[in-house]
């Protein structure tokens, strides 16, 4: 069997050559006798070996994963004709050098959206393992480390290959072939960019300098033509004629640019208003009746016109239940004297948008999340995990037994008070503000303590060094 699967590749890359030399295998721009270059030859082995394979493996596992070989396959096909140019041609400027890449990029792009397009697919590592790594096509564009910048590539989807050999090693030995088959690809292809290309893509020295012609097209996947160009830009404004408003044309123009020339005269034409004219200095005037607006109608008080329906605002029901694990209490309006009791040590407690209420966890628990939460009182008897205060305003905590950890994130205003087995907790913060600890005495008053806002960094020669600082004022 080995042997007639060596025949077989052999057969198909004679085949491939042969096509290139009769012009239909896909060689744009080829040279004018049709032979094809040693280094297209060589790319020629990698996709009838490693990439063959992997498509053949794809097919296999069929769906999602069949659909992005065949855009993979396109990709490389692309790119195989792009090497058929540069082996013929000079290299052109960039701006033709884009064009001719723009067949791999748009390739490229259609990978990538496939995977995003497809987040909820059974094979969505699958996905992702081409999708990270396809950029690799853009080597041909690198200097002077195309090699290296492959191997990148191939690393960015390991992650995602590791995550298939995982799933797959024990269930279906077709997937890990899969993997085996893909990463081939690049690993070939690393060798190939060494033998061939090592500092960058070896362009032609002798033939004609490459043209954007070159560059197949490809029509967009609903198949319709690109829309036609922009037509000429309007003619430009007639200067001259009457702008519409009344006026006559140049020479009202002319006269409002000598009268702006007439500088410091250009107020003497002003009529003068004596004192028994102005309103605040004749009483009398104020008096009488005002002169009719013409100007534009002031804006009609808020009384005259109809309010505007308010969008009702939508009111979830009050949660309080044990859903497996997790006690739920969600959306309490001030329900003062909530209670939690028969509590077991796997169980937490999450509290969501619960405004003015209090809420009382009785036993030994697991953790406590505090979430959106606004004047909301709790108090606990023991915690052998977290405390957490999450994007809540104005909260209260009493710890009355234990607790290890206490974290307050993105809260404005909140009071801890702690209890004298609880003295060693620790108190972790961030983006929060008005946090205080209230740390009990020897005759049952709480010290309280705040806890710090404002803090100094500065650097000691080896590192930032951050203390806290004391807020002025």
């Amino acid at each position: 069997m080995a042997e007639l699967a060596s025949l077989v590749q052999r057969l198909e890359v004679a085949v491939s050559r042969l096509e290139s030399v009769s012009g239909q295998g896909g060689g744009a721009g080829g040279s004018s006798g049709g032979a094809v270059s040693a280094y297209v030859e060589a790319y020629d082995a990698i996709l009838n070996s490693a990439m063959a394979e992997y498509l053949s493996l794809s097919k296999k596992i069929g769906g999602d994963v069949q659909k992005h070989a065949g855009m993979m396959e396109r990709a490389f096909k692309a790119q195989r004709q792009f090497l058929a140019v540069a082996s013929t041609s000079q290299k052109p400027s960039d701006d033709v050098l884009t064009r001719l890449l723009q067949p791999i990029s748009e390739v490229i792009a259609e990978v990538q959206q496939f995977r995003e397009k497809n987040r909820s697919s059974q094979l969505f590592n699958h996905l992702s393992t081409v999708s990270e790594s396809v950029p690799a096509l853009g080597w041909v564009a690198i200097t002077p480390k195309p090699g290296p910048f492959v191997k990148e590539m191939q690393d960015a989807g390991m992650f995602y290959s590791n995550r298939v050999l995982k799933d797959y090693k024990e269930k279906d030995k077709t997937h890990v072939d899969w993997v085996k088959a893909y990463t081939s690809i690049w690993t070939d292809l690393q060798k190939y960019i060494k033998d061939h290309h090592t500092t960058g893509l070896a362009w032609s020295k002798t033939g004609p300098v490459a043209s954007g012609s070159a560059a197949p097209t490809r029509a967009p996947a609903g198949g319709a033509p690109p829309p036609p160009p922009p037509g000429p830009p309007p003619p430009p404004m007639d200067l001259g004629g009457s702008s519409g408003g009344g006026d006559s044309g140049p020479d009202t123009r002319n006269a409002l640019f000598a009268a702006i020339n007439q500088g410091s005269n250009i107020t003497k034409g002003l009529k003068h208003v004596s004192d028994n004219e102005k309103t605040h200095k004749n009483p009398t005037l104020r008096s009488q009746s005002p002169a009719v607006r013409a100007g534009p109608k002031p804006f009609a008080s808020s009384a005259a016109r109809p309010a505007a329906a308010a969008t009702p605002t939508r009111t979830l029901p009050p949660v309080l239940e044990l859903d497996g694990k997790k006690w739920k209490v969600e959306n309490q309006e001030g329900a003062q004297g909530l209670v939690i009791n028969d509590t077991e040590l796997k169980q937490v407690v999450y509290a969501y948008k619960c405004n003015k209420s209090t809420l009382q966890v009785k036993g030994k628990i697991n953790s406590i999340t505090i979430d959106n939460c606004k004047k909301m009182g709790l108090v606990f008897d023991d915690v052998v995990g977290i405390v957490e205060i999450i994007n809540c305003k104005d909260v209260k905590i009493q710890v009355m037994g234990k607790v290890p950890t206490i974290s307050i994130n993105k809260t404005d205003g909140c009071h801890v008070y702690l209890s004298k087995d609880s003295l060693s907790c620790e108190i972790v913060s961030a983006k929060s503000s008005e946090m205080n600890i209230l740390v009990p005495g020897n005759d049952g008053d709480f010290t309280e303590c705040p806890v710090p806002e404002q803090f100094k960094t500065v650097w000691d020669g080896k590192k930032l060094v951050t203390t806290a600082t004391e807020i002025a004022g």
